[in-house]
C-alpha cells in the first residue's frame, strides 16, 4: 500500500528547483537556438522552448496551488540558477571562439545537461504523486501528466542530437535528424534501442 506521508519541505524544496530549472531552461534554450546551424534542430529546439515556457507556467499553477510562492527562495534554487546561468555562459563561450559547428555541439551538450536535472524533477513530482493521496497527489499528478512525455523528448532527443553531430565532426557519418527523432522515442529503452539501429539506418542511406 503506497505510503500517505512524505517530506513535504523537501517537496517544496523540488518544487522551487523544478521552477528555477524551467526558468533556467527558457534561456538556455534561446541561446541554444542561437548556436543551432542545422535547420532541423533548430525546428526542434523551437519547440522544445516554447514547451519549456508552458512547463514553467504549470509549474508556477502548481506552486500557488501548493501555497507556495513561486517568487520565494530556497538554498537549492540558487544552486540551481548557478548552474543555468553557467550553461548559458559556457554557449557564449563557445559562440565566441568563432566556430560555429563547435558551439552547437556545446549547445547539445549543455541543453542535455540541462534537460537531466530537468527530466529527474519530473520523475520525482511523479513519484511522490503516485507515491501519495488526497488532493496534494492529485494536483502533483495533473502537472506531471502534462509534462512527462515532452520532458521525455526534450531529454532522449537532445542526447541523439549530441552524439550524431559529435560523429559528423570526427569525420564519420552521421544519422541526421537522429535515430531518437526518427523513431519518436519516449523512453529510456526506446533511445537505447534507437541508438542501436543506427548502423542499419546508415546502411539504408
Amino acid at each position: 500500500m503506497a505510503s500517505k506521508k512524505n517530506d513535504r519541505a523537501q517537496l517544496n524544496e523540488l518544487l522551487y528547483q523544478a521552477l528555477e530549472t524551467e526558468s533556467g531552461g527558457i534561456e538556455i534554450y534561446q541561446t541554444a537556438l542561437e548556436c543551432a546551424v542545422n535547420d532541423d534542430l533548430r525546428e526542434e529546439w523551437q519547440g522544445y522552448l516554447d514547451e519549456t515556457r508552458r512547463h514553467h507556467q504549470i509549474l508556477t499553477t502548481l506552486l500557488t496551488e501548493m501555497g507556495l510562492d513561486p517568487q520565494a527562495g530556497s538554498p537549492g534554487r540558487e544552486v540551481v540558477a548557478h548552474i543555468g546561468a553557467s550553461l548559458v555562459k559556457a554557449m557564449r563561450m563557445a559562440q565566441q571562439a568563432g566556430d560555429p559547428q563547435a558551439a552547437e555541439l556545446v549547445a547539445a551538450e549543455c541543453v542535455v545537461l540541462a534537460e537531466t536535472k530537468d527530466h529527474q524533477n519530473w520523475e520525482l513530482i511523479g513519484h511522490v504523486a503516485k507515491n501519495t493521496s488526497g488532493k496534494q497527489a492529485q494536483v502533483l499528478m495533473d502537472a506531471y501528466e502534462q509534462v512527462e512525455k515532452e520532458e521525455d523528448h526534450h531529454l532522449y532527443h537532445t542526447k541523439g542530437w549530441g552524439r550524431e553531430l559529435w560523429i559528423a565532426s570526427l569525420g564519420f557519418k552521421a544519422v541526421l535528424p537522429p535515430p531518437e527523432e526518427i523513431k519518436h522515442v519516449e523512453t529510456a529503452i526506446g533511445a537505447s534501442r534507437a541508438e542501436q539501429a543506427r548502423e542499419q539506418m546508415l546502411k539504408k542511406n
